[in-house]
């Protein structure tokens, strides 16, 4: 264990974040350890992302370290002062005089202003709590993604000071200790407000080759007309400790929303690490349309909000679903959100203003058009009233910048489209499932459930990399077409495998009832409607379309089978991102 940095005059232990290494970090040669913030700016270049105890915790840091960056850089100022700062390998060579002149709000255990918490935060009994509430395990109280059973007795400062920043953003909602001083307590508690500010996004970064291209990639430039930035915005060290209680205001620009204090927090440590926790609320903050605040998330209008709160448009978050790959909702990072809409209507889905951003570079030349991003996709899911996560989102999309360019939308336009020729595609497939099951006379979901989530699984890697290629020289419709034989391709095998395995009584068959009437369904008939189903998914890419038709003359073909499951995959019904 690292020790502390010498002694206070009251003779506390001091652990200095600024010199102590703390931040988990993968370096380009593979190899994992932990840096001090100093030292996590000047090896940026040799480093390829941070590495957190969990992916929620990763994201947390990365907005800690771009509030230290955009004030350091008092920026960058406009799209001019990023490409220097791109083209410059020393850009971030003032941080370390940046660190010395803030050095002691950078103190996790300093007795008057420790990092992130409050100094003397106490309930009306003094009480000490576990270290369970600010460490994220799954379901709480019962550790799932860290190994720690049954309890966290202990913690080294390092350790404390990277959830004591996750606690800030993904912290659980649910009833907290009442802290004396905080006039929301009734009967020594307060009562829920929300789970901390990270929690109710999506959240969407993009990632360079190295922790330094990630860092300017999203080091967004404060003439961005998207978003409001006040001239006097400035981080949590900047500012006033943090009292008891919470206050009501707006973010003034990204520094303050990066390190917001949706909590209050003290440490309790001895000389040897830290041994226990006060957790209470801090300040509330509404996602209601955040959306020229907060750029590292998706959004969506929400018809339900704007009727209750009569005013149009309402803007609120849109999660992650965990269920969902990165891939599949490509249409909610790529989209241009002019493209959406019809008239003066307000667009029904902004894509995250990190990627404007992207766009904004690309289309302005700073960034070349076969740049490849990975959209880093990183979020919670919470259960039980937000009082536990039940689930952590963690995925990427590597895709070429292009695809992002605010003119030249063709890339954008097939790489979203070559992703609904895969939901139509395995739809067909989910049907046949159906429909080979009711033949063999079982009902349910199950079977399509199955056959949908094999289909998704088969799909993903070669999409990826079609994906991947799509900026390269070449037509992108042609590159298109070529997909969309391979959907065909991988499908049929899959369809063929599920007829193989139907079993004699789906052969045999039964007579089934429908909308349409009454009639007999085997797997002979069930296979002919895959076929015609799934060439007309994938716009006929093998020209077999109107052979198709005519063999299914007279078949009494029906169309895919409806179901909840079919109805839920819709983009334009969910209200979760589809990522």
């Amino acid at each position: 264990m690292t020790e502390p940095t010498g002694s206070s005059t009251a003779g506390i232990p001091l652990f200095d974040l600024t010199a102590e290494p703390w931040i988990g970090v993968l370096r380009c040669d593979g190899r994992q350890e932990e840096l001090s913030l100093r030292q996590v700016f000047a090896q940026a270049g040799e480093v390829r992302r941070i590495v957190g105890d969990l992916p929620t915790q990763e994201f947390a840091l990365l907005r800690l370290l771009l509030a230290i960056a955009h004030d350091v850089l008092d920026g960058p100022r406009d799209i001019v002062h990023w490409g220097e700062l791109w083209a410059d390998a020393q850009c971030f060579a003032q941080v370390g005089a940046y660190l010395d002149a803030h050095r002691e709000r950078f103190d996790l255990v300093h007795p008057v202003a420790p990092f992130f918490q409050t100094a003397g935060l106490r309930t009306a009994k003094d009480e000490v709590f576990s270290l369970n509430r600010i460490v994220a395990d799954v379901p709480n109280g019962e550790p799932f993604f860290t190994a720690r059973m049954p309890t966290v007795e202990r913690l080294a400062f390092a350790e404390a000071a990277r959830w004591v920043v996750h606690a800030h953003a993904y912290d659980t909602s649910g009833i907290k200790s009442g802290a004396v001083g905080d006039k929301r307590v009734k009967g020594g508690k307060v009562y829920p407000l929300g789970t901390g500010w990270a929690g109710g996004l999506g959240g969407v970064l993009a990632e360079g080759d190295t922790l330094r291209e990630t860092l300017l990639l999203n080091l967004v430039a404060a003439d961005t007309d998207a978003l409001d930035i006040a001239a006097d915005d400035r981080p949590a060290w900047r500012r006033e400790p943090c009292g008891p209680g919470g206050t009501e205001r707006t973010p003034t620009g990204l520094r303050d929303l990066y390190t917001w204090q949706t909590r209050r927090l003290r440490l309790h440590h001895d000389q040897d690490g830290v041994y226990g926790v006060v957790l209470g609320y801090g300040d509330p903050l509404t996602s209601r349309n955040m959306h020229r605040h907060e750029p590292m998330t998706a959004w969506r209008r929400s018809t339900a909000q704007e009727k209750k709160l009569r005013q149009s448009p309402v803007y609120l978050p849109r999660e992650h679903d965990p269920a969902r790959a990165a891939w599949r909702g490509i249409a909610s990072l790529v989209a241009d959100r002019l493209e959406t809409v019809q008239g003066a209507e307000a667009a029904p889905y902004l894509r995250p203003g990190i990627l404007e951003w992207m766009a904004r570079l690309v289309t302005e030349g700073e960034l070349p058009r076969s740049f490849l991003v990975r959209a880093r996709i990183i979020g919670a899911a919470y259960g039980t009233q937000q009082s536990v996560i039940d689930d952590i989102v963690d995925d990427y999309l590597a895709m070429p910048v292009v695809l992002l360019h605010r003119q030249d939308r063709a890339c954008a336009r097939q790489a979203i489209g070559a992703a609904e020729d895969a939901d139509l595609a395995v739809r067909a497939l989910g049907d046949l499932a159906t429909d080979l099951a009711r033949a063999a006379g079982a009902e349910g979901e199950g079977a399509r459930s199955a056959a949908r989530d094999r289909g998704f699984a088969e799909l993903e890697a070669p999409y990826r990399t079609w994906l991947a290629a799509l900026g390269e020289a070449g037509d992108p419709f042609e590159r298109r077409r070529a997909w969309q034989c391979e959907v065909h391709r991988i499908v049929s095998r899959l369809g063929e495998g599920l007829i193989k395995d139907a079993g004699d009584a789906a052969w045999q068959g039964r007579t089934v009832t429908d909308k349409k009437g009454t009639r007999w369904l085997n797997a002979g008939l069930a296979d002919k409607w895959f076929r015609v189903r799934l060439t007309k998914a994938l716009a006929d890419p093998h020209g077999l379309s109107a052979r198709a038709d005519d063999s299914a003359a007279g078949t009494g073909l029906p169309g895919p089978v409806v179901s909840a499951a079919t109805e839920s995959d819709n983009p334009a019904t969910d209200s979760k991102v589809d990522v």
